[in-house]
């Protein structure tokens, strides 16, 4: 039976060792031993003992990128819900790694901070895509672009935090759900909500009798 690639056996050394001794306590060396390999293999792979644990956030930022790139005025949107599944699924295909990096990352500040750091690149590449698709400069539409991203972001995290504690057993439709959620708080610029049914209310004070109002009140409604 052949060995797991190089980048696998060196990801699966790092987090045992970190496991063991603790983030901190593990060196590279010690990471290339165990896998072993060489240190220049290791870097052959990976930049730093941080970039193991992370997935490869600049291909992800690129697939993004690339789905985004596809859409067109009218498809945006959709555009957008299947580059967060994209995401999502990077996630949920590592399996148990995933978990171990969030754990990991819980309870370690400097890996939690660049997660957050990661997780602002994101975003950053949603607000701008969703301000070209406004296609209006104005202070109001460049907030409602960074609240629209905000929320894609913050929706994906949510299912993805589930899943990684083993919450959610369909994350995909779970997602797919949420973004449905998230992009219908903002419809298109310059739609109108259309006018669902049921009654409407008018309160007023007025010296005529009620019978007589009513066939007016009526009128009123239904016009």
């Amino acid at each position: 039976m052949s060995k797991p690639p190089a980048r696998t056996r060196l990801a699966e050394a790092a987090f045992a060792l970190f496991d063991e001794r603790g983030y901190e306590q593990t060196t590279v060396d010690d990471i290339a031993e165990r896998a072993g390999l060489g240190r220049t293999t290791f870097f052959r792979h990976y930049r730093s003992k941080e970039a193991v644990i992370f997935p490869d956030h600049d291909r992800l930022l690129e697939l993004i990128r690339d789905r985004l790139a596809t859409s067109s005025h009218g498809t945006a949107l959709v555009a957008v819900s299947d580059a967060v599944r994209l995401v999502l699924l990077h996630y949920v295909d590592e399996g148990d790694l995933a978990r171990r990096r969030y754990v990991l990352t819980s309870k370690v500040p400097a890996l939690r901070d660049r997660e957050i750091a990661s997780v602002a690149r994101y975003q950053r590449l949603f607000r701008e895509f969703i301000a070209d698709w406004m296609g209006d400069p104005t202070e109001a539409a460049s907030l409602r672009a960074e609240l629209m991203a905000a929320s894609v972001v913050a929706a994906h995290n949510h299912v993805l935090r589930r899943w990684l504690r083993e919450e959610s057993p369909d994350p995909v439709t779970e997602v797919d759900d949420a973004m449905r959620d998230v992009l219908a708080l903002f419809p298109a610029r310059g739609s109108r909500p259309e006018r669902e049914g049921g009654t409407t209310v008018v309160a007023f004070r007025t010296g005529q009798n009620l019978d007589a109002l009513l066939p007016q009140l009526r009128r009123l409604v239904e016009d």
